[in-house]
């Protein structure tokens, strides 16, 4: 046990743990030291030197994210010397910077301009106007995320999160002296190097040297033409985020409230993502299950297991790129996004008799790798672009703001119909082990004909912020037709952070893992932890976003996706049969190797 250390802040005494920096002391204290380098996701770096105070005794002014209590510290975190010094950093950091502040995208929601208006930097004619002199190429190939050098103060929080919570690295520090910068592999833009969309870095950034490449204006034309009807779809995890952009408390369950606002931005129907979420456990279930049967009973070699989920986009490139060996281990199931995207321009424009030309399908994601993904050539199985347009839980945040609606004063509303009802089991693939969960619910049911064995179908194991999480169900009691799974146990582990996915899929290639089924979600937390959810996000913000989305889970009046009337209706007026031709046309990546499982 860490023994606790006494000092000083401003005057009042505070007895921290050992190893506390005096950042986390004065914290306690409810002192506000400024900062920009640093994050609590992240380890310490101390680059920008903003968090700056004064020891008595000591000649230099440390950082105080990066330095440690000891006995008898004595600090000061307000001295006109602490205040003088950050203020010329500041500065320092405004000449090197473009700030064109009312043409930013990031304008009111960027730290350092938080800070330049806190510390009333105002040489209008020094820093207001100047654009920086380097010739700096903004690189906005990429679907995703737009990377411009001009905005970049070097605090390398996006380094560090490229490296420590997804270990892709696709960003590093270039050069040195005034000539550093943050660059991609020989500077190539971020389109052609190995990165996954994932937005981590996004959401970390404290400038607008990265952001979200935005669609607003291209859905706002889409909803003024009158020739279009316009569908959107929202994630399970938007609805327990959207309210933090819009004066929410954290952790706060906004759905109602989401579809009034999208009703009254002028969307022609109102539906949900968390419907193919439950469609996407049908398939993914009854997949996971027929490859057990070949590999156990037919002992066909070919059959790959571990099956993997194929839900986050982040982890499918993160795959494509690391481990392209096991890419025949993912699960052929589109993601819910893009099973939705199909059906809205065939089930659902065949119900409304529409002409699915006519249809703009718009989705909003906590993610910006849904960007990526509703680009890939693969993603056209409607015969037009499945998904059209993809908007983040920050972009539907500014499109609300932008119409004028008091959003804490709109009353809530429902769904509409024909693909806008779903189960509490899809609303949990919002948080990390929600896919897995929710799948073993109906797996289990399927094998068996009884509720899976855990109180209130909350399957804890595989719930929770750890990065690897593992759980095993043992089947007995199985119908005839699985007997063959009669006393086997199956094996499962969930891993959020592609950190993490890496240590999963290193033990699986080393062979010192045996599971049947792995779940990955490419950001921390899972999709409520996505790069296109509100910022700031840090792990105690990421626990009241997953406690909502149970919370939403358990007040649902059906928690099982095979139970959700309109499942059971589209598979009888249309897709016919889990894994049948129409689902592999529509809902699947690789019809033709369908045999493969």
């Amino acid at each position: 046990m860490a023994k606790n250390i006494n000092i000083k802040i401003d005057g009042i005494t505070v007895s921290v743990p050992e190893g506390t920096t005096i950042l986390e002391a004065a914290r306690q204290l409810n002192i506000q030291i400024p900062t920009l380098c640093y994050h609590e996701d992240l380890c310490i770096a101390g680059n920008c030197r903003v968090c700056v105070v004064e020891l008595k005794g000591a000649r230099t002014l440390p950082a105080s994210c990066a330095m440690p209590v000891s006995e008898g510290m004595d600090v000061l975190t307000n001295t006109l010397k602490v205040r003088t010094a950050r203020k010329h950093i500041i500065e320092l950091l405004l000449s090197e910077h473009n700030a064109q502040c009312t043409t930013c995208y990031k304008n009111g929601k960027c730290e350092l301009q938080d800070l330049a208006s806190e510390y009333k930097i105002s040489n209008g004619e020094t820093f207001i106007d100047l654009v920086p002199s380097k010739n700096y190429q903004i690189d906005s190939y990429s679907p995703s995320i737009i990377k411009d050098d001009s905005k970049c103060i070097r605090c390398q929080r996006c380094v560090r999160t490229c490296e420590e919570l997804q270990h892709v690295s696709a960003l590093g520090v270039a050069y040195k002296g005034d000539k550093m910068k943050i660059s991609t592999f020989f500077e190539n833009p971020m389109f052609e190097v190995v990165c996954t969309n994932c937005g981590q870095c996004v959401n970390r950034c404290p400038t607008g040297a990265l952001i979200e490449r935005n669609y607003i204006d291209q859905v706002w034309d889409a909803i003024y033409d009158e020739n279009t009807h316009v569908v959107v779809q929202t994630a399970p995890a938007v609805r327990v985020a959207l309210g933090e952009d819009l004066g929410i408390e954290t952790g706060e369950i906004v759905t109602g409230k989401m579809v009034t606002a999208l009703k009254r931005l002028g969307f022609n129907s109102v539906l949900d993502t968390d419907f193919t979420a439950d469609l996407t456990i049908i398939e993914e279930g009854n997949e996971l299950l027929t490859r057990l049967k070949r590999a156990l009973v037919d002992k066909d070699p070919s059959v790959r297991l571990p099956m993997a989920t194929s839900c986050s986009p982040g982890w499918i490139k993160f795959i494509e790129h690391t481990y392209p060996e096991y890419l025949d281990n993912l699960s052929t199931c589109k993601s819910p996004q893009q099973m939705f995207g199909a059906l809205a321009k065939t089930y659902y424009a065949q119900k409304r008799k529409i002409d699915p030309a006519k249809i703009i399908s718009v989705s909003i994601m906590p993610c910006t790798a849904k960007k990526f993904e509703a680009d890939r050539p693969e993603m056209r199985s409607s015969g037009y672009k499945d998904v059209d347009f993809v908007l983040t839980t920050r972009e539907l945040a500014v499109m609300i703001k932008q119409a004028g609606l008091d959003f804490g004063k709109l009353p809530e509303s429902d769904f509409d119909s024909i693909m806008g009802q779903s189960t509490g089991a899809a609303v949990i693939f919002g948080a990390t082990g929600g896919v897995m969960e929710a799948a073993l619910r109906t797996a289990y049911e399927v094998v068996t004909g009884r509720e899976v064995p855990f109180d209130d179908l909350n399957i804890t194991p595989v719930r929770g912020m750890d990065g690897v999480r593992e759980a095993a169900v043992t089947i007995s009691g199985t119908k005839p037709e699985w007997s063959f799974l009669e006393g086997a146990t199956l094996k499962t582990v969930v891993a959020h952070g592609l950190v993490n996915a890496k240590k999963v899929m290193d033990s699986v290639r080393d062979g010192k893992a045996d599971y049947h089924f792995i779940e990955i979600m490419a950001c921390p937390g899972g999709c409520l932890g996505g790069g296109g959810q509100p910022v700031p996000t840090n792990k105690e913000i990421r626990e009241k976003r997953a406690k909502a989305i149970y919370q939403e889970d358990a007040g649902k009046p059906i928690r099982k996706s095979h139970e959700n009337p309109e499942i059971i209706g589209i598979y009888a007026e249309f897709l016919k049969e889990p894994l049948g031709h129409k689902s592999h046309e529509l809902l699947h990546t690789h019809y033709k190797a369908r045999q493969r499982y």
